[in-house]
């Protein structure tokens, strides 16, 4: 286990951090807009599905691996790009529906938890988070590090599922009016395409350092 200092210290830090809004906020936030809390919420559980499968390859030393690599870290890079700027390209290019229809958009919610699984899956900043934060609150005389690393890594998805439920929560609400608008629907579909489309080339210009 870490130590209760090291862990009060990460939570803290964590949840600063939390509270700034990435990319994994935005993303809900537009979805949580567009579909309402549910949707929103849905994307929250595929968000973090993404982030267990990081805590565990930081755990068993994958992040490493992809960080050092310069051709795995472009591959995972490039991946994430370019699936976030197919998603804000497919938004721009939607029919602009009336309120009414889009307020009872039938999209599959299970197309919702899967973008958000692949989002974060392939976010290398995810990757470069649990690499370079993490450790500096593992102490290496408190037995294994990847039990540590586990017990620190769930403990930013616990935070992280509270944050960005709250962040679904607020933005499914304000839509449920929002979405009444037919100039409302059609800038948030810009506002969320070309977000996503952003979000792609930020991810495309990170770099390991």
């Amino acid at each position: 286990m870490p130590d209760p200092t090291l862990w009060g210290l990460f939570v803290l830090a964590s949840v600063t951090l939390l509270l700034t809004p990435g990319p994994a906020v935005l993303f809900i936030v537009a979805r949580s807009v567009e579909r309402g809390k549910v949707a929103g919420l849905v994307s929250v559980l595929g968000i973090h599905l993404g982030t267990i499968v990081h805590i565990v390859a930081a755990a068993v030393g994958l992040s490493a691996l992809v960080v050092s690599s310069t051709l795995a870290f472009s591959v995972v890079k490039y991946l994430g790009a370019a699936y976030l700027i197919w998603i804000g390209i497919r938004t721009l290019l939607a029919p602009d529906l009336p309120p009414e229809i889009s307020a009872k958009s039938n999209k599959p919610l299970h197309r919702l938890f899967q973008e958000g699984f692949i989002v974060n899956l392939f976010n290398p900043k995810t990757a470069i988070f649990f690499l370079a934060f993490l450790p500096q609150f593992v102490d290496p005389g408190r037995g294994a590090l990847h039990w540590q690393i586990l017990v620190l890594g769930f403990t930013f998805m616990g935070l992280g599922m509270l944050s960005d439920a709250m962040f679904a929560l607020a933005a499914g609400a304000a839509g449920d009016f929002l979405r009444r608008s037919r100039r409302f629907l059609r800038f948030q579909r810009w506002f969320a395409g070309l977000s996503f489309i952003g979000l792609g080339v930020t991810a495309a210009l990170v770099s390991r350092k």
